[in-house]
């Protein structure tokens, strides 16, 4: 189907594509920051001072993100606004009051997850949703063919921005030290802040907008307001953080955060099959985020919806609450216990690591290099783990390196016989059949890696800090 403006769907490019598997294994490459780094050069360098340093500020002192430039945001108005995200996701949205957010996890009619976003409720009817372009989509999909008295606006990251700049500057202070430079930046009293509450300050002359939010899992806060005063606010953090050990990060540590945090960004989105999608797949556009998935990893399947995943998978099946009727909610009902995979963390074997790292050196054979600090390659990546008699148990995604454990981190979903932390498994790390034709996968051989399950999120500091307030 060609599209109303003259480009191709997706479902276009679906029918065109004699394996899509093989596709998106081999032939793209995703829009993201993750996947194309020079995309975040001009805004943001990869590391102000080292990664290393940068890890242990969160964890030490305190971080500064910047996060103006990669998420895509939507302002969602209307009557029907809060109807149509009730629609939308898995969550409860029934205490969604003016001074709060809210995580928002949309699924499809058979269960599999679109995706996951940061929701503000600006004003009565106004909500701000931040992240996961899939998940836009949906949400503005949904809005046109539902007959939803709502208005729709969208701000894409700013390499892909007509105006070349966005709505609003968004940064993350992160650390054990976050509450002093808060307290110090903020002009008059500051706020005490709950989790995942927001509330309104002064910093640096601008009025600035604050949810009490984790984004490396620590007591932190993400503040945004109108993209001019992106300088002002940013210069007078620095400033008061000076004396408590801001550090300022970059992309690198940025991407690495998910580690000790747990969260499991962008899934594949469930969309490429079934009857009920086509008309989202004849909506959706043949060159847009979802056309161009970008599968890597030692699993490798002819079929895409091994790739999907569902709320459980992902450590989101405490927040469903079949309160409301929902898009998925008859597939999620119906989902036996035995189909719930668990999110966890994988703890890889030093000596195995060190193996991977020695054979880069001498003739071979050589194993898929480790990138430090964030070692996956696929947006997402699916890698296979194994339990010790060889059977199939889940798969290991985000992965990479924490300077504060020490160690070498996956993110992964698995069977609940095999998710008990202590549980020890194996994962083949790199592809098969020497590596996909993806431009920066080198050849290399197999490499069967020990791990040892542990929860997720890995570090304990993550929980306690949570549940603490800012200000």
């Amino acid at each position: 189907m060609v599209k109303a403006n003259g480009e191709k769907s997706l479902q276009t490019l679906i029918d065109e594509k004699r394996d899509l598997v093989e596709y998106f294994y081999n032939d793209t490459l995703a829009p993201h920051y993750r996947a194309r780094t020079g995309l975040t050069a001009a805004y943001i360098p990869p590391e102000f001072t080292n990664w290393r340093d940068e890890q242990r500020a969160w964890r030490k002192s305190a971080i500064l993100f910047d996060q103006s430039h990669h998420m895509p945001e939507m302002l969602l108005k209307g009557p029907d606004a809060l109807r149509l995200l009730e629609k939308i996701g898995i969550n409860s949205l029934a205490n969604f009051s003016t001074d709060r957010a809210k995580q928002l996890v949309g699924c499809t009619p058979r269960g599999h997850v679109i995706g996951d976003c940061v929701v503000y409720r600006l004003e009565e009817e106004t909500f701000e949703l931040i992240s996961s372009m899939p998940l836009l989509n949906w949400v503005q999909f949904n809005a046109e063919k539902g007959g939803y008295d709502v208005t729709i606006e969208r701000d894409d990251p700013t390499p892909y921005n007509p105006a070349g700049k966005r709505w609003f500057y968004r940064f993350q202070l992160e650390g054990p030290n976050a509450g002093k430079i808060f307290n110090d930046a903020v002009e008059g009293d500051a706020p005490e802040i709950p989790f995942f509450r927001t509330a309104k300050v002064k910093i640096g002359g601008c009025k600035v907008l604050v949810l009490r939010h984790g984004m490396a899992g620590h007591l932190g806060a993400e503040l945004s307001g109108p993209y001019e005063e992106m300088d002002k606010v940013r210069s007078a953090l620095v400033a008061a953080g000076e004396k408590h050990g801001l550090k300022q990060g970059g992309t690198k540590t940025y991407f690495s955060t998910i580690f000790e945090f747990g969260w499991m960004p962008y899934p594949l989105p469930g969309i490429y099959t079934g009857a009920e999608l086509r008309d989202y797949r004849e909506w959706l556009s043949g060159n847009g985020w979802e056309a161009n998935a970008q599968l890597g990893g030692s699993f490798l399947s002819d079929n895409i919806e091994d790739y999907y995943v569902t709320p459980w998978d992902l450590g989101y099946g405490h927040i469903i609450k079949f309160d409301h009727d929902f898009i998925g909610r008859a597939a999620l009902e119906a989902l036996p216990e035995g189909k719930r995979r668990k999110k966890v963390t994988l703890v890889w074997n030093r000596e195995d690591v060190a193996k991977i790292f020695g054979s880069q050196f001498g003739d071979g054979p050589r194993f898929k290099a480790l990138d430090f600090p964030v070692a996956y390659y696929g947006w997402p990546q699916f890698d296979e783990v194994r339990a010790p008699d060889g059977s199939l148990v889940g798969h290991s995604c985000h992965c990479g390196y924490s300077a504060n454990e020490g160690e070498m981190l996956s993110l992964a979903m698995l069977d609940a016989a095999c998710a008990t932390p202590g549980t020890q498994i194996v994962l083949t790390w790199g592809e098969p059949g020497g590596g996909s034709r993806k431009p920066h996968v080198e050849r290399h051989e197999q490499l069967k890696v020990r791990a040892t399950v542990a929860p997720a999120p890995y570090a304990q500091s993550v929980q306690k800090l949570k549940r603490a307030a800012i200000g």
